[in-house]
């Protein structure tokens, strides 16, 4: 039995995507496949639902967008955005993804802008468990400049990087994703 609070997570997932001006063509089919996967599946927002399973993350930017804060994650070995499972206490997934960059970076004065930036759909190995996709809905943030971050035991290391020169081996979606964040961010 799915959890009352999932539920309403999950009402709030498809308001929130139903509500949501995807950027594009792709973006828009990405935002009609999690509409229908949360249709089919009331557990969608649960890790232990079904194996492919809707997320939340942040792209953390600095003030001046210029660098983004990226962990490395240990599961993955790559450097990714900050992000994971919703949980039973997040009120919203901009909640949830929130709770997850604020865990992961140490920076407890994030400032986490209200609008959905894109959606991110990836395959998982092995090494996830019983997760086999992830549907992640990708948030901003942005850390004020005397804020200091940290490593957690979610990642193998912390780091700021220049935004247009991300470390080898990241995965080529950072790259909208970073764009869209600092589109935001000019709001």
């Amino acid at each position: 039995m799915t959890a009352a609070a999932y539920l309403s997570l999950r009402e709030d997932a498809v308001g929130r995507l139903t509500e949501w001006a995807a950027p594009s063509g792709e973006q828009e089919q990405l935002r009609r496949d999690y509409l229908c996967h949360l249709e089919e599946h009331p557990d969608a927002m649960a890790r232990s639902g079904p194996p492919a399973h809707l997320t939340g993350s942040v792209i953390v930017l600095d003030e001046s967008g210029e660098h983004v804060l990226l962990t490395h994650h240990p599961k993955a070995r790559l450097w990714l955005q900050f992000g994971g499972h919703f949980e039973e206490q997040d009120a919203t997934m901009r909640a949830g993804a929130a709770r997850e960059a604020v865990e992961e970076s140490g920076i407890d004065s994030l400032v986490v802008l209200p609008d959905i930036v894109d959606l991110s759909r990836h395959a998982l190995a092995a090494s996830f468990g019983r997760c086999r996709e992830h549907l992640d809905v990708r948030y901003a943030a942005i850390a004020p400049a005397a804020a200091g971050h940290s490593v957690s035991e979610e990642s193998l290391d912390v780091r700021w990087w220049p935004a247009d020169r991300l470390p080898d081996g990241a995965p080529a979606d950072l790259v909208p994703l970073i764009e869209g964040a600092r589109r935001l961010n000019r709001r």
